[in-house]
């Protein structure tokens, strides 16, 4: 029997619901889609055939429901990667602990989690409109600092790091790559590429306003050392799956290319794409 888990250590609401996502764990399927904008879920879900659950708190919003015979979930992230340490935690709970001896279970489930977000480009060549499908991703947020098990994804780890030069910073990197099996899957449409998930975004991203950022041509380096996009997510999601057992993949739909200047200006009709094409692919 393993230990039981504290209430202090996994709250759950007076339904038994876990705390933050407000969910049971009747309530999700195997295959999860995450959004950064709690407004994008139903642009997500207005694609399924029906919805059977509706279900919100703070800025976590889950529609869950079938398309094409299959069972999904999309719900709402929020920005950065310490929402997504709530929300993989909580997920990963509701089928791999039950929640109401509080023992984790002995026999495993393996989601698979599919972000649908927005991004830049810092690629001349991926230009605004593009669909990237990350391969590794780097963490700029030094979450998985907090969580020793974590294994950096050596080779990746060590081309990124030949060409690095801001020291001040290079404590907090993490290297994660993402599912294989998901990245071959989404094929014709989906340009791969690999992903820096930044922890803000301001000077993080090289935004200046009253405060001076630590260089102003940080995401020009970041291509430079082999990133081809970034956001504020990837990462996270990409740890938490490897040290969990779960499969994760990250689609975004590039909205600019900082190194060009281009902007798109029509991108939620590019977003709305992006997810019908991804969702064809996932109920395939």
């Amino acid at each position: 029997m393993s230990k039981k888990i504290a209430a202090s250590e996994m709250p759950l609401n007076q339904d038994g619901s876990v705390y933050h996502l407000n969910l049971l764990p009747s309530d999700i399927g195997q295959d999860i889609i995450f959004v950064g904008d709690p407004e994008r879920v139903e642009r997500v879900s207005k694609f399924f055939d029906s919805v059977e659950i509706k279900k919100a708190k703070r800025e976590f919003v889950t529609h869950a429901g079938t398309l094409n015979g299959k069972k999904l979930t999309v719900l709402s992230t929020g920005i950065g990667t310490d929402n997504i340490d709530i929300v993989i935690n909580e997920l990963d709970a509701l089928v791999n602990i039950d929640l109401e001896t509080r023992e984790i279970k002995p026999e495993h489930t393996s989601l698979n989690i599919v972000r649908f977000g927005t991004s830049g480009s810092v690629n001349p060549k991926i230009g605004a409109g593009s669909f990237v499908k990350s391969r590794y991703s780097v963490g700029f947020d030094g979450l998985m600092k907090f969580y020793p098990e974590h294994k950096d994804s050596a080779d990746f780890k060590k081309e990124f790091l030949s060409n690095f030069k801001y020291n001040e910073i290079e404590s907090l990197l993490y290297f994660t790559e993402g599912s294989k099996e998901l990245f071959d899957k989404f094929g014709e449409g989906f340009v791969g590429g690999n992903t820096g998930s930044l922890s803000g975004f301001y000077g993080p991203q090289g935004r200046e306003l009253r405060l001076k950022p630590l260089a102003a041509d940080f995401l020009d380096r970041l291509h430079e050392n082999g990133l081809d996009n970034f956001e504020m997510e990837t990462s996270g999601i990409y740890a938490f799956a490897n040290l969990l057992g779960h499969k994760a993949l990250s689609l975004n739909c590039i909205i600019a290319n900082r190194s060009t200047g281009e902007f798109l200006d029509n991108y939620k009709e590019a977003v709305d794409e992006m997810i019908a094409k991804a969702l064809n692919v996932m109920t395939q």
